[in-house]
């Protein structure tokens, strides 16, 4: 059940962040920084 909050949490921060990207390269550091949040989130 937690593991489906933390996926849910991370896909709205995905989606938040791609939508405040003006270039690629802002979008793949968002991706990045946000895959790491979730994996901390996981791993902790």
């Amino acid at each position: 059940m937690a593991r489906k909050i933390v996926i849910a949490a991370t896909l709205g921060l995905l989606a938040l962040t791609a939508t405040a990207c003006n270039t690629v390269k802002g979008a793949g550091r968002d991706i990045e920084s946000v895959g790491k949040a979730g994996d901390d989130a996981i791993n902790h």
